[in-house]
């Protein structure tokens, strides 16, 4: 999931540690989405929210249904600015690589949207179904389950989606230290 370089999107900054967006830009964020919101009722439809993702991302359309659907908690066929929003940040959480972070910071929105039964609980079908928001690989996610699933269920509750998101920030402070000492190394 990528931003195209056409969107003004791409010109937004996220904050690196709390991945949000500045008063700013978030105030430029309502404009646009004001704009976007073609019916004035402060909200956008299905076919609004496909054509915008459609151009500034590289999403397949059953990827922005999916995510769609996923946003349309309340199934009502649109989405507000909040959701808008915590798509933006999405979006650029990928284009900055910050998907782990991004996860760790908004964990319980996230695990709010993700348990779609209400049961407080995510399936490890759903989680599979929205990986890509989240840059997951289909075999770290099958290691996800097995690791962290401590009831043995195969579905997780949130203190078992926050283990792994806090494992997940853990590795990846890893990985950036050892790619940094391996760049001073060959210098």
């Amino acid at each position: 999931m990528r931003l195209k370089q056409v969107s003004f999107l791409s010109y937004l900054y996220l904050d690196r540690i709390y991945c949000l967006l500045s008063v700013r830009n978030v105030k430029v964020l309502l404009e646009y989405f004001s704009i976007l919101d073609v019916h004035h009722i402060n909200t956008l439809n299905d076919v609004l929210f496909y054509h915008f993702l459609h151009h500034v991302s590289d999403l397949s359309p059953r990827k922005i249904m999916l995510i769609f659907d996923l946003l349309d908690w309340n199934a009502v066929g649109e989405i507000g600015f909040d959701e808008f929003y915590w798509l933006i940040c999405l979006l650029l959480s990928h284009q900055n690589h910050l998907e782990e972070q991004f996860l760790f910071r908004h964990s319980q929105p996230i695990f709010d949207l993700l348990d779609l039964d209400g049961s407080l609980k995510i399936r490890e079908s759903t989680f599979c179904m929205y990986r890509f928001l989240f840059n997951i690989k289909k075999q770290a996610l099958e290691g996800l389950f097995h690791d962290f699933d401590v009831t043995g269920d195969r579905r997780l509750n949130y203190k078992e989606f926050k283990i792994y998101t806090v494992f997940s920030i853990e590795k990846n402070l890893e990985r950036q230290k050892l790619a940094r000492k391996n760049g001073e190394e060959e210098e």
